[in-house]
């Protein structure tokens, strides 16, 4: 789809072939006749050619080897100046001298240049005839002046001031017979004046200023031995172009790896794109994070820190095809174009291609170093069709590729956390928390050893008006992100400590687990939440348990630590939640004060199927044992499961085979009817049957 929404087919228009072809065949065919006739009419008269003539045609060939490049927003291909000793000789000399003389000049060039063979005579001649219709305006305006054409053997005398008005004339006329002959073989998905003005400013004034130094050169070359000043001038044009674009190059790369920065791969990408809409192409686009790096500056400095960035440069650039390029946006991330691309798949191959050539030992300074790293893909026009959005969806990749620890993840607006979708889920939260939407359920934890109830586990419902049930793993992680997972997570210790202080009055001792984030861990307000809901409830610390995921494991930080040591003596006891899915470090997990682990699901669920599951089981047991710690499985939904686990010494269970996750009317009606609630219940009431009763 096109800029304006038309549809752009998949071949060019066959009007834009036509003048593709009419504009090469006029050049090579008209241009080449040309380019014979001056070289039949300039080669025998050579013997003629002055001092002059030779000192401005090795200057012109000097010149045309050497063109003046402006910078890389402009033609790569840089500015001609020998242009001017071209017009200098056609001013001298006349037409076919200065045609002949380009002419062979253009080809040693493009042989050299190993130009394209269907390009070379279509150069030549395209200028052969550009200069031939400057050589026109001349000649009209010396015959409707009553002057003699110059040749080679009788130059011209001298300008007068009045000649400057027809060598402007000749100049808009090359300028505009040039232009026109290149925009016809141009790009064949842009149309004819997308090509005649790209760029007409930057080119229509170096061209008007290269061709104002021939009226020099001319009155220069009464003097011939004075013509290597002119030298001296162009010298210092060449310079200033030298230092701009090393100053452009400084502007647009990054100093430690030489790569492109982030303004140029955007610069690059807007380019990219452009193409892409008009040949219909696809285009990938990835973000790169260096997993952990601050560990390396951290522990060995700045200077390894940054010899690893340089070299990690390398190794990407080694993973990539010649036509991609990588970019340093700064820090420990790097920016990928990929074009083209066959499909999205085919992006996700080469970041996975990326990915594992960073994960190959780094030897730097002398010592090893073991890299990971997340990417994040989006691609056009798949993911967006704009520079911005396509940034911003690989971004959102490449943060949750580091979060899931799955290393690469495509762009899925399902999962963007800020899509428009989301946004109104998230809108929705925030109403839901202020209108009552929100309701705690309560899953019933037993021992394995006694059946009895040691407790429940909050876990929180949205009953959405519009969309019905919403479960915890859709909204949680956008309550995270957004800042409301602090209101949130008051929100249910409160809710849930409430039902725990009205069992209490029923006569019912049942403490209650409240999961909390990493981000309510960092903060400093959780301590005050919970001691603020404890003593609003009147209830004693030991019925609420904080469960927190083993990420905090890997994640650890002082602010954790304080907090979770600052429950602990508020008499607050603290649950590990699905250990064995993460990276959990021994030694933190002796340091923390942690006195429940629970077994994941995922082990649980497959213990009848599979004996590895069983040992990995056992051993989480005998960790917890041996750390002082409770062991609680999560996920048993079978008796079978549940004689297991009785065998391997776990301490409770928690699953549906107990009891699904209901809520607070039938959470109360099914810890009343429980067998060890009642015998609690009889014996709180002083009932004579109490030690004979059922369990």
């Amino acid at each position: 789809m096109s800029a304006d929404g038309r549809e752009v087919s998949d071949h060019p228009s066959l009007v834009r072939l036509s003048m593709f072809a009419a504009g090469w065949w006029i050049s090579v065919v008209g241009g080449l006749v040309l380019v014979g006739y001056a070289l039949l009419q300039t080669v025998p008269a050579l013997p003629e050619a002055d001092a002059a003539f030779w000192v401005i045609a090795g200057l012109l060939l000097l010149f045309e080897f050497s063109p003046v490049i402006i910078g890389s927003g402009y033609d790569s291909q840089g500015v001609a100046t020998s242009d001017a000793f071209t017009f200098a000789i056609l001013y001298l000399y006349g037409p076919w001298p200065a045609i002949a003389l380009i002419s062979c000049a253009t080809l040693v060039s493009e042989l050299v240049k190993r130009k394209p063979p269907w390009k070379v005579p279509y150069n030549i001649g395209q200028f052969a005839l550009s200069l031939g219709s400057a050589a026109l305006v001349m000649e009209l305006w010396l015959r409707a002046s009553g002057d003699v054409t110059p040749t080679l053997a009788a130059p011209l005398a001298g300008l007068q001031p009045v000649d400057l008005t027809w060598m402007v004339v000749g100049w808009l006329t090359f300028f505009v017979v040039n232009n026109t002959l290149f925009s016809m073989l141009a790009d064949p998905g842009r149309t004819f004046a997308d090509d005649f003005f790209d760029d007409f400013a930057y080119y229509f004034f170096t061209t008007m200023a290269v061709l104002a130094v021939a009226p020099i050169v001319v009155f220069v070359s009464a003097q011939p031995a004075f013509m290597p000043l002119l030298l001296l001038p162009l010298y210092a044009v060449r310079k200033t172009a030298s230092i701009s674009r090393e100053k452009e190059h400084q502007a647009l790369h990054d100093s430690l790896t030489g790569l492109p920065n982030r303004k140029m791969i955007l610069a690059e990408l807007a380019a990219r794109l452009d193409v892409a809409r008009r040949q219909n192409t696809k285009v990938g686009f990835c973000l790169l994070d260096l997993d952990r790096f601050k560990e390396v500056n951290d522990t060995l400095g700045h200077q390894v820190g940054d010899r690893l960035l340089a070299v990690v440069a390398q190794r990407i650039q080694g993973a990539l095809r010649p036509d991609d390029i990588v970019a340093r946006l700064g820090g420990d991330e790097y920016a990928i174009l990929l074009d083209p691309v066959q499909s999205p798949d085919s992006a996700v191959e080469v970041a996975h291609r990326v990915r594992q050539a960073l994960t190959r030992p780094f030897h730097v300074e002398g010592m090893l170093f073991e890299l990971e790293a997340s990417v994040g893909v989006a691609v056009y026009p798949v993911h967006g069709e704009d520079v911005d959005p396509l940034v911003r969806r690989a971004d959102v990749a490449m943060y949750l590729a580091k979060e899931e620890r799955t290393g690469v993840e495509i762009y899925v607006a399902d999962r963007d956390r800020n899509s428009a979708s989301r946004l109104a889920l998230l809108g929705g939260l925030r109403h839901a928390l202020q209108n009552g939407e929100l309701q705690v359920h309560f899953q019933p934890k037993v021992s394995l050893g006694t059946g009895d109830v040691v407790g429940v586990e909050a876990l929180v419902r949205w009953h959405h008006p519009q969309r019905g049930l919403v479960m915890p793993d859709e909204f949680i992680p956008m309550a995270e992100h957004s800042g409301l997972m602090a209101p949130l997570t008051e929100h249910v210790i409160d809710e849930a400590l409430a039902q725990v202080a009205r069992w209490r009055m029923a006569g019912l001792e049942i403490p209650v687990a409240v999961n909390v984030s990493m981000r309510d861990l960092n903060g400093r307000d959780l301590l005050g939440v919970v001691a603020g809901a404890l003593e609003k409830h009147d209830l004693p610390a030991s019925l609420l348990v904080l469960e927190l995921t083993e990420r905090v494991l890997t994640r650890n930080s002082g602010d954790v630590n304080t907090t979770l040591n600052a429950l602990r003596r508020l008499g607050v006891a603290a649950s590990l939640d699905d250990f064995g899915t993460g990276y959990s470090s021994m030694v933190l997990l002796k340091k923390l004060p942690i006195a429940e682990i629970k077994i994941d699901r995922s082990f649980v669920s497959r213990l009848t199927a599979d004996p590895s599951d069983v040992t990995i089981v056992r051993s989480i047991v005998e960790l917890a044992h041996g750390l002082g710690m409770t062991a609680v499985a999560e996920g048993v939904e079978s008796e079978q499961v549940w004689d297991l686990l009785q065998g391997l010494g776990c301490d409770a269970a928690q699953g549906w085979y107990v009891s699904r996750p209901l809520d607070a009317d039938d959470a109360t009606a099914w810890l009343l009817q429980h067998p060890s609630q009642q015998r609690s219940l009889r014996v709180l009431r002083g009932g004579a049957e109490g030690a004979g009763g059922p369990v």
